[in-house]
């Protein structure tokens, strides 16, 4: 969220001063608070230009407030406190590491959410960013998931899971299609997909079937929507393990082809060049666990900590 105000400093600022002038070291406070040392270089620096002043001076075993650093912090301290004082205030897990996921909503809801209790166990703490761009790690993140064709300039990625995709519907479509399942019997259904229509286009290519979007299509930027779209009886959608799989263990949606291709793209975990913090080095050993990676994958991933 970007602050706009010109009466009130950057609210999101004021923890990370807090914690660095009490810690006296950005890294100190960078530890403490769950998030990168270049995250709170970049959110003191917002502040002191919305200040217009220079609130901390470098020294060689960390930082000093200036004198309008003191000045000001003792207003910040103030200002936390009464912001504090309310029995409905969020406050982070101070007990667990914080480790901060950039993630699509799809795999979000439909894959991370059932399996984040196993990810966390009783030490962690996961944030999730909730985005479809490429993810910034500049920003405090530490993890991303996406999906693509690795391998992607600037950072380590390592795929997830094996992709394939088949045709699924509702048991109301279902039925309708009466067992029917080559590729021109499907068409005479609106086909569903998201942005990228070359499952539908690959699958259906199989049989000779070029296809083009028609009207009668439905196209949805998220995975989600997709399947949602789908259970709902608006027409056919791809299965995409292991996003799919609820739906289908369910019974809210049916296979209505055994034909299965390999998805042209896959799911990657994916972090940055620069050394991880050991809470999400864990957090990324315990997902691709979970995504059954070998530890020569797993160690592979990991290996530019050493």
């Amino acid at each position: 969220m970007v602050h706009n105000s010109t009466v009130l400093p950057p609210l999101d600022t004021l923890e990370a001063f807090a914690c660095a002038a009490r810690l006296g070291s950005f890294s100190a406070a960078a530890e403490e608070l769950g998030i990168t040392h270049g995250a709170v270089s970049r959110q003191i620096g917002r502040l002191e230009r919305w200040m217009g002043v220079k609130l901390f001076t470098r020294e060689a075993r960390g930082v000093a407030l200036t004198q309008e650093g003191v000045r000001f912090l003792s207003r910040t301290e103030e200002a936390l406190a009464l912001l504090g004082n309310t029995s409905e205030r969020w406050t982070p897990r101070r007990n667990k590491s914080v480790v901060r996921i950039s993630v699509t909503p799809s795999v979000a809801s439909l894959w991370l959410f059932p399996n984040i209790a196993r990810l966390e166990g009783e030490d962690m703490h996961i944030e999730l960013v909730l985005d479809n761009r490429l993810a910034d790690f500049g920003e405090g993140i530490d993890l991303a998931i996406r999906g693509g064709n690795a391998p992607w300039p600037g950072v380590y990625a390592q795929q997830l899971w094996h992709n394939t995709l088949y045709p699924i519907a509702s048991p109301q479509i279902a039925r309708q299609l009466g067992g029917r399942s080559d590729a021109a019997s499907l068409m005479e259904m609106p086909l569903i997909h998201d942005s990228n229509i070359q499952g539908w286009k690959r699958w259906l290519a199989a049989e000779n079937v070029a296809y083009v979007p028609r009207g009668k299509d439905r196209r949805f930027e998220d995975y989600n929507i997709v399947l949602e779209a789908c259970a709902q009886g608006l027409g056919l959608a791809l299965a995409w393990a292991p996003l799919s799989d609820e739906a289908l263990s369910s019974g809210r949606l049916l296979p209505v082809s055994e034909r299965m291709i390999d998805h042209h793209m896959a799911f990657h975990l994916v972090r940055p060049e620069s050394p991880l913090r050991l809470a999400a080095a864990t957090v990324a050993k315990r997902l691709l666990g979970l995504c059954a990676r070998s530890e020569e994958e797993i160690a592979a991933f990991l290996a530019p900590l050493q």
